[in-house]
Formats: structure tokens, C-alpha cells, sequence
């Protein structure tokens, strides 16, 4: 309805008394329906939606009053405005009523202007309730789409520390196991592909890291180019973060055998692994990151950037974790940058 006028429901056992009133509003503007008693009025009410109900109090059957208690407990009707009309003018049933939640009382005979001023001052109610109730649902819609997208940037227990308040997020951990893996070959690669083709292949491979992630309870730090970065035992601490992460691994190699380039072109996968403390925290203002740093973080890109192409390269501390539980093949001694000489590992598969 446009205007002052307003859907409204008009409650009278009294047929006289039932069209007088209705046709007094319908000269008013408002589209106005009608029933009998309140068995009748409550159904209506629930099948179709009103802006205001005039209420007759003495009915057979079902009174005004528990007609009122009916429609004030249910959810989704308590608050369509109510005005209730009695021959008697009574301060005991005025009480009554508005302590049952009535917006307003009128004694028959009607006052046609005092009529009309109170259906006027009830509906602007109304309306304007049902503003701020759209304004709330779309308040609450957009605080869930924020909720989400703070949930895709931060693990969800950093996030809850922000929304409570933290201004600096900063954690040690005494052990977690970080991953790094980088696809073989990529950048030459890339040149043969749209930019379309492009992050259409990234996105599909990536998307299946992630659910590998989800699975394993490891959390996703960041993708750098072709690369992937992971760990496991962080934000909340467990004991199981070595051998998550290795599962992880072998999947991702299982998965990336499967995939290929839209022109059949194969793809190959260099994997590197660390066990060690790292710090962590949330760094940004505009554009919150949860990132990592420690020699733990630098130890796991060199063994991905100086592994074995198809290969997941292990350190000693993370073989001495797996060592009873994975298959692996001895690499030997090499060369780290900013490291010296280091023991690694190939991890080859699961102990059957």
C-alpha cells in the first residue's frame, strides 16, 4: 500500500458493526477484509499479511482477549498492530488489553476522527518497524558476507581474536610443519596460455589443494605465483601436524597426475617439507594476511625450490617424525642456500 493506506483486518462476530467499519476504512483508502470470529481471523492472519487489526473484545467462541494471547505468541504475527474495539469503556479491559500487547483502544461508538488518527498512528508504526526490520535483515546479511570473507582470509579463531578486539596478533609455536609446493616448469609453461587459460588451470588446481587442506585440518597461508604454502599444528595446536601434512603431499602428487593443460600438456609437482617453531600473527590494516616467518618457514621453501621435480623433499626433522609411519628413499647430503649442508629425505609414500 502506498501512502497512509494499509492492509487491514477488521474482527467483528457483529455484521452491522463488521461492514459499518469496513466500509468507513475502505472510504479511507485502506483495503480492508473481514472476519466473524477469531478462529477466522487467526487464519486469515497466517495465510495472507496485514498492516492492522481491529479487534472486536466480546465474541462467542473465541474472545478479543485470547485472540490477542494466540497471535502475540506466535513468531511470526505477534507483531502486526492491534486495536481493540469494546461497546464497554472500561479502564480494567483497557489494562488488560495493552498489557496483552495491544497498540491501542477504542470505545464504541466511533469517533470518526479520533478513528482515523489512531489507525493513521498504528500504521506509521508499522511501517516504520518494518523499515527497521529490513534494515536490520540487510544489516545482518552484510555482516554475514563479511563474516565469510574474514573467514577466507583468517583462520577462524584469528578472526574471532579481531572481531573481540586484538590489535596485535602474534604467536609462537614450538613446532608445526610447513609445505611449500611449486608446479615444474610453470612460467614456460604459462607462455603457451591465455591469461583466461591461465588462472582458469591455477584456479582449478589450487581449489583442489584447498580441499586437501580442508580435509586434513591444515591451514592454507597464501599461493605465490604457482606456489602453495600450508601448515599444519597452527592456529591450534595438535600432534598429529607432520603426518597431515603428508598426507597432504601424496595426495596433491595423485592430483596432479590426473590433471593436464587444455592442449594435454602433463603436469609436475616439486613439494618441500620442514618440522620447527615458527611465529605467526595477522599483519595489515586494509588487507588483513595471516603469514609465517623463521628459519622453519626459509628451511621448508629451499627443500620445495631445491627439491626433486615430481618429488616431496623432506629435512631430518620432519623424516625423524614420519620415519615409522611413510616410505622414503635416502637423498643424501646437499647444498642448501643459506644453510650449508643439509640431510634430506624423498618422501616415497605411506607404509603399507
Amino acid at each position: 500500500m502506498k501512502g497512509d493506506e494499509g492492509c487491514v483486518l477488521v474482527v467483528d462476530d457483529n455484521e452491522v458493526n463488521r461492514d459499518l467499519l469496513a466500509r468507513r476504512l475502505q472510504r479511507q483508502g485502506h483495503a480492508v477484509s473481514v472476519a466473524e470470529d477469531g478462529f477466522q481471523a487467526l487464519e486469515m492472519m497466517r495465510s495472507q499479511p496485514f498492516d492492522l487489526v481491529l479487534l472486536d473484545i466480546m465474541m462467542p467462541q473465541m474472545n478479543g482477549y485470547q485472540v490477542l494471547e494466540h497471535l502475540k505468541a506466535d513468531e511470526k504475527l505477534r507483531y502486526i498492530p492491534v486495536i481493540m474495539i469494546s461497546a464497554v469503556d472500561d479502564i480494567d479491559s483497557i489494562v488488560r488489553c495493552i498489557e496483552l500487547g495491544a497498540e491501542d483502544y477504542l470505545s464504541k461508538p466511533f469517533n470518526p476522527v479520533l478513528l482515523k488518527a489512531r489507525i493513521g498512528a498504528c500504521l506509521e508504526k508499522k511501517w516504520l518497524r518494518d523499515k527497521e526490520q529490513a534494515y536490520l535483515k540487510k544489516l545482518a546479511e552484510e555482516q554475514e558476507k563479511s563474516e565469510r570473507l574474514l573467514l577466507n582470509i583468517l583462520p577462524g579463531p584469528i578472526a574471532q581474536r579481531l572481531k573481540q578486539g586484538e590489535n596485535t596478533i602474534a604467536d609462537s609455536f614450538d613446532e608445526v610443519t610447513v609445505m611449500f609446493a611449486d608446479l615444474v616448469g610453470f612460467t614456460k609453461l604459462s607462455t603457451h596460455l591465455s591469461p583466461a587459460e591461465l588462472v582458469e588451470l591455477l584456479n582449478e588446481i589450487f581449489s583442489a589443494f584447498d580441499e586437501l587442506a580442508d580435509r586434513y585440518g591444515l591451514e592454507k597461508i597464501k599461493t605465490i605465483g604457482d606456489a602453495y604454502m600450508v601448515v599444519g599444528g597452527l592456529p591450534m595446536p595438535s600432534d598429529n601436524h607432520a603426518e597431515a601434512i603428508a598426507e597432504m603431499a601424496i595426495d596433491i602428487q595423485a592430483a596432479i597426475a590426473q590433471m593436464s593443460t587444455k592442449g594435454g600438456e602433463p603436469l609436475s609437482i616439486r613439494i618441500g617439507i620442514h618440522t620447527g617453531p615458527v611465529e605467526a600473527g595477522v599483519i595489515g590494516i586494509k588487507k588483513f594476511t595471516y603469514d609465517l616467518w623463521g628459519d622453519t618457514v626459509n628451511t621448508a621453501s629451499r627443500m620445495e625450490s631445491q627439491g626433486v621435480p615430481g618429488a616431496i623433499q623432506v629435512t631430518v626433522a620432519t623424516y625423524e617424525r614420519l620415519r615409522d609411519k611413510y616410505v622414503f628413499q635416502e637423498r643424501g647430503v646437499i647444498s642448501v642456500k643459506g644453510k650449508g649442508e643439509m640431510m634430506t629425505y624423498l618422501l616415497v609414500g605411506r607404509n603399507s
